[in-house]
C-alpha cells in the first residue's frame, strides 16, 4: 500500500509551524501507507514567495511538476481571512483545471475555533477542483493543539490513510 506522499507548505515564513504540522501529518502518512520514512519529501514555497507568479520561473515550474506526480498531497497552510494564503493560492493557479490525479489532505492551522470549517467549506473544494481525490475531512488544527500535533498526526493518518492509497 505504498504510495509517494508529499507536503505542500503555504506558508510565506520559513520553518513555520504550518510547516511542522504539514511535516508531522505527511510523515505520519508514510508510515500508515508503508512508504519509506526516509522518503519525506516537501514542497515548501517560503523560498519561493513572489517567483510563483513568474510563469517563466523554472524551479517554480518544477515544483508544479513534482505536485503533479503525487500521489498523496499534503497541502497546509495558515488560516488568513478565514481561508488559505495567497502564496498557496497563486501557487496552485498553476496547476491546470483537473490536473491532479491522486488524493489530497487539506491542512489549516488556525488561531480560533470558529475558522474550523474553513478546511472543508473554502480549501477541499479548490483542491477537487484541480482534479486531487478528496475522500477524508481536512485537519483543522488549532494553535493550541500543537503539543498534541504528533497524537492528532497518528490517530489522523491510522483512520484515513485506506482512504487515501493509490
Amino acid at each position: 500500500m505504498s504510495a509517494t506522499v508529499l507536503a505542500v507548505i503555504g506558508n510565506p515564513r520559513p520553518e513555520s509551524r504550518t510547516h511542522h504540522i504539514a511535516r508531522t501529518l505527511a510523515a505520519e502518512l508514510r508510515r500508515a501507507l508503508g512508504a519509506p520514512a526516509s522518503d519525506l519529501d516537501e514542497v515548501d514555497l517560503a523560498p519561493l514567495g513572489s517567483r510563483v507568479l513568474d510563469y517563466d520561473d523554472t524551479t517554480v515550474a518544477h515544483e508544479v511538476e513534482r505536485v503533479l506526480a503525487a500521489e498523496v498531497l499534503v497541502v497546509a497552510s495558515p488560516t488568513y481571512k478565514a481561508t488559505y494564503s495567497g502564496l498557496l493560492k497563486a501557487f496552485l493557479d498553476r496547476v491546470g483545471t483537473g490536473a491532479l490525479t491522486g488524493s489530497a489532505v487539506p491542512v489549516l492551522l488556525g488561531g480560533a475555533p470558529n475558522h474550523a470549517l474553513a478546511v472543508d467549506a473554502h480549501f477541499t473544494p479548490l483542491l477537487a477542483e484541480l482534479g486531487a481525490a478528496t475522500p477524508t475531512r481536512g485537519l483543522f488544527v488549532l494553535e493550541s493543539q500543537l503539543g498534541a500535533l504528533d497524537q492528532t498526526a497518528a490517530a489522523f493518518a491510522d483512520r484515513w490513510a485506506r482512504w487515501l492509497a493509490p
